[in-house]
């Protein structure tokens, strides 16, 4: 689109189609277009265990899996899986895509009563599981498999190549017609304010979305993808499992998230692309290999699932030589709502979310009347389109709270569109600060402070005052090798660049950031923390 607009609304650019495609048609499609071509490799710590497949042989053992998941389970039923990124796990969800069932992806972190909630909110038959990762995970099963009384069925991915020989020969069984919104996966949301909710995700909305994402972020046949981001979420299943099957590049997903296994990765795969949380990065660009090791390969370098500072695309791009894409989106959308093309002008790429993905409508709406608000103005971002999710499984009243009835899915979001349609997130309706009247937007504050050299990272939070209502807190965590600033030194950098009420009044330091599995800071857990120091004073 090359209109100027009037409203912050983006009309769905319809030049590209909605293909009637499911998890399991698109594999199929790489596989018959080039079978020979390398698929996938096994991102383990060990080199030695590092097994690729080919786009043949991937499917060759996906529909195996799916015909040995037919004589367990039947179509539309609930199987999950909990375990680290293990190849086996890709091939499970190709398997489940092509079986008809629904894949309801757990966090590994989660412990006994987080569990015990998941598969039985989801009403799960069965589940996959490694035995032990950083935690018991089997023991933790059998301690809340009495709580559990819909499931029936566990299979240890240690016995995978024993659960692959219970399939009957492909003459023997007719995997079923997956029509594109079939419920594909339910994904929990992290749930900081109360019990996670489920997204149902359709097949149509997460293959579709995956390959608008791939083709912006340039990813072509032969392309290796490094993919740190955890396969429980959207952006390491269907981002990255998907993205690259459509684009018949090579996946590369890495067990668990650390720098010195990324950044080896890189170099032994020559890596085109690679994506991660900004702590991801920042990790990697701290780490002492990142000098050590031959990363001219890369091109390209995906960034979101949390705020992407200005600061941190500059670095990245002038560290590895690659072109910075930010994305954003939520799980109820696929993910993807927006993305930075890389061609897009160095300070749309390091300042903005891009603009929003094809077949996409996008508003930022007055979050009092819901209509679009002029641009440059703050609102509430929305979108609609095929990618927005069935809804909350078994939660009819939430679903109509997060889509309303023509169609918006309400993000919760802050954020601001300019005339060009590139986006710019302010911060979360229930983060946004306000101050004697004035809103302020976290945002705004931390990437000041990320371009402080002395800063590593940085979180901005409000907490309560009894003369404004709520004032700037910012927490601080002081780059390696630098001397911590002091107080005063921060709030005179600060006011060389922000008004009075938006500089910080108090200021935390720490060694480490409260992180959810995926990279965020949990700033509902440094608000607890600033209480608890009040408390404690």
């Amino acid at each position: 689109m090359t209109t100027t607009l009037t409203t912050s609304y983006w009309p769905a650019d319809t030049s590209e189609p909605v293909l009637g495609t499911t998890v399991g048609s698109v594999l199929r499609a790489a596989a018959a277009a080039d079978p020979s071509a390398l698929a996938m490799v096994g991102g383990l710590p060990d080199p030695a265990m590092r097994r690729r497949w080919t786009y043949g042989d991937l499917l060759a053992e996906a529909e195996q899996a799916a015909r040995a998941l037919t004589q367990r389970f039947a179509p539309g039923e609930r199987v999950a899986v909990w375990a680290p990124n293990l190849p086996e796990w890709i091939i499970l969800e190709y398997a489940a895509g092509l079986a008809g069932l629904v894949l309801v992806t757990v966090n590994p972190a989660l412990r006994p009563t987080e569990l015990a909630y998941v598969l039985n909110q989801s009403g799960a038959v069965g589940i996959f599981l490694v035995p032990e990762f950083r935690s018991p995970m089997a023991k933790y099963l059998d301690e809340v498999r009495p709580e559990v009384p819909a499931l029936r069925d566990v299979v240890l991915f240690t016995e995978w190549d024993e659960f692959l020989r219970t399939a009957p020969p492909p003459t023997d069984v007719t995997l079923p017609d997956v029509q594109p919104d079939d419920l594909a996966q339910i994904q929990y949301t992290s749930g900081t304010t109360g019990f996670p909710k489920g997204a149902e995700l359709h097949h149509r909305g997460l293959t579709n979305n995956a390959r608008f994402y791939a083709q912006r972020a340039d990813l072509g046949p032969g392309d290796v993808y490094v993919n740190p981001m955890p396969m429980f979420h959207t952006a390491g299943c269907a981002m990255g499992v998907l993205g690259t099957c459509q684009s018949r590049a090579v996946h590369v997903p890495v067990l668990a998230f650390d720098p010195a296994l990324v950044l080896e990765l890189f170099e032994t795969e020559r890596a085109v692309a690679f994506v991660g949380v900004p702590t991801m990065m920042i990790a990697m660009l701290e780490h002492p290999d990142m000098d050590k090791r031959d990363l001219s390969s890369l091109r390209v370098a995906v960034s979101g699932g949390s705020p992407v500072p200005a600061g941190l695309v500059r670095k990245v791009e002038e560290r590895l030589g690659a072109r910075f894409s930010i994305v954003f989106g939520t799980t109820e959308c696929s993910p993807l709502i927006t993305q930075v093309q890389l061609d897009a002008p160095a300070e749309r790429r390091a300042e903005t979310l891009g603009t929003p993905l094809p077949q996409t409508d996008v508003k930022v709406a007055d979050v009092v009347t819901g209509e679009p608000v002029a641009p440059g103005t703050v609102g509430e971002l929305c979108a609609r389109g095929y990618l927005v999710m069935h809804g909350y499984h078994d939660a009819p009243d939430l679903t109509a709270e997060a889509i309303d009835a023509e169609g918006w899915y309400h993000t919760g979001d802050l954020a601001s569109m300019d005339t060009g349609g590139y986006l710019r997130i302010e911060g979360r309706v229930k983060d946004m600060i306000i101050r004697g009247g004035e809103n302020i937007y976290p945002r705004e504050i931390e990437d000041v402070l990320f371009g402080h050299a002395d800063i590593a990272e940085a979180a901005v939070v409000g907490v309560p005052d009894e003369k404004w209502g709520e004032v700037v807190a910012a927490y601080v965590r002081t780059a390696p090798g630098y001397d911590q600033p002091t107080p005063d030194d921060l709030h005179s950098y600060c006011r060389e660049h922000l008004a009075p009420f938006k500089t910080p009044l108090h200021w935390v330091f720490v060694d480490e950031f409260p992180l959810t599995p995926s990279g965020k800071i949990q700033k509902f857990r440094l608000r607890e923390d600033f209480a608890s120091r009040q408390l404690s004073a």
